[in-house]
């Protein structure tokens, strides 16, 4: 099939995908006076930034420099220069130059004024066409085009090649694949050599196969502790919110644990149920409560310790009748309480499809690209930024900073 040259010759930019980290490397590198054509294989522009933080955007973390990196997953170090070169009040300045200013919420969390993720995208929207950007949507990449280990281009699915002098791959990960994010950056970058790590499914909910854990479907906890642990080494002990769901467990402090264990075997969950609360407390107030209770049943004091149907299932859990008089409740089965109640397990078997995925973990292996440029060591001209790469952090803004500022230093570099 001959292949027909698109109208922009060899000193075009080349960025493909339209996502959160394409929109800022599209930006970025017109503003610095080169020609940019930006490829998204969907039909608009930003899709998964659409429904980030439920909608409203969580753009970046107003942290410290040392913060932030704590609440990357996989290969901090990678982001150095990057972080350096868009640190989280440069990106607000940017966005509010851009007409979308920004507010500080809990956690120092950042997001538009107007509380619409759809004004982050509009905002890079009107950019890059004051830039001169030109846009091409239901364009997708099957190729990246070189040759003597250099890009020359790209080739689309239609059989068009396009020439260019450089080619930044934004193209995401595969969670969501319904916003464009279906792995064609993988396999655009292994095609060229580049090693990808397995994408695994992270911050998302987790699938237990314990009758007692789905009963409990729809069951919301606040202010409780997830711990998190490989043998005898802790890996997280956090207070928050979680949720029961109808394949195992959700919610906030369940998808920072789902992105600590991704790809990793043998961990153990355990919930403490009265963080506020040391054993010896706890004992000391369920013993008054007993002695107060007289000759009530133990599901009446259970109700006064646990919501909803967590009453019955610690019954169950700690083998006590739910009818025994609290006065005769052994101190065997108090002690057994006490010890569930501060450490629950929490089976699990593995994680949610990774389709179901706020981010996925693994991609192209940082390894191969120059932490200080974005730029690929195996072939001259290929950057790659955001989701793609085998990078990921916490919730909090902080994995769309990522995008942003990894997609900031490919085009900065150029």
């Amino acid at each position: 099939m001959s292949r027909s040259l698109h109208k922009p010759m060899s000193d075009t930019v080349v960025v493909v995908g339209g996502g959160a980290a394409g929109l800022m490397a599209a930006t970025q590198a017109a503003r610095q006076g080169h020609t940019v054509l930006l490829l998204e294989r969907g039909e608009k522009l930003g899709k998964k930034i659409y429904i980030t933080g439920k909608g409203r955007c969580n753009v970046t973390n107003l942290c410290t420099p040392e913060a932030f990196m704590r609440n990357v997953v996989r290969n901090p170090k990678f982001l150095f220069s990057a972080l350096r070169a868009l640190p989280p009040q440069k990106l607000i300045e940017l966005l509010r130059e851009l007409g979308c200013p920004t507010t500080v919420e809990r956690g120092n969390r950042v997001f538009p004024v107007s509380q619409k993720a759809s004004d982050v995208t509009r905002a890079f929207t009107r950019a890059i066409e004051s830039l001169g950007v030109q846009v091409r949507l239901n364009a997708r990449v099957k190729e990246l085009l070189t040759a003597d280990g250099a890009i020359t281009g790209v080739a689309l699915e239609s059989g068009e090649t396009i020439a260019a002098r450089a080619v930044i791959v934004c193209t995401g990960g595969v969670s969501y694949p319904t916003t464009g994010s279906t792995g064609d950056g993988y396999e655009l970058l292994q095609a060229l050599g580049h090693t990808m790590a397995v994408p695994k499914a992270a911050l998302c909910g987790l699938i237990s196969e314990d009758a007692w854990i789905r009963s409990l479907q729809g069951l919301s906890l606040k202010n409780v502790r997830l711990n998190l642990w490989d043998g005898k080494k802790h890996l997280m002990g956090e207070i928050g919110e979680m949720l029961f769901t109808h394949r195992g467990i959700s919610g906030p402090l369940v998808l920072t644990a789902s992105s600590l264990m991704a790809g990793r075997k043998g961990l153990q969950l355990a919930l403490d149920l009265k963080p506020g609360l040391t054993e010896e407390q706890l004992d000391a107030r369920l013993l008054r409560d007993l002695a107060d209770a007289g000759k009530k049943q133990m599901i009446t004091i259970l109700r006064g310790l646990y919501p909803g149907d967590l009453a019955t299932i610690m019954a169950q859990l700690a083998d006590i009748s739910p009818q025994l008089p609290a006065c005769e409740l052994p101190k065997a089965a108090r002690q057994r309480l006490v010890s569930l109640t501060k450490a629950l397990p929490l089976p699990v078997t593995g994680a949610e499809p990774i389709e179901t995925a706020v981010i996925t973990a693994g991609g192209a292996d940082v390894k191969e690209f120059n932490p200080s440029t974005m730029e690929s060591k195996l072939v001259k001209g290929l950057y790659a930024a955001g989701e793609v790469l085998d990078v990921d952090a916490l919730t909090g803004g902080f994995n769309l900073h990522i995008a942003f500022c990894t997609g900031y230093l490919a085009a900065s570099s150029l």
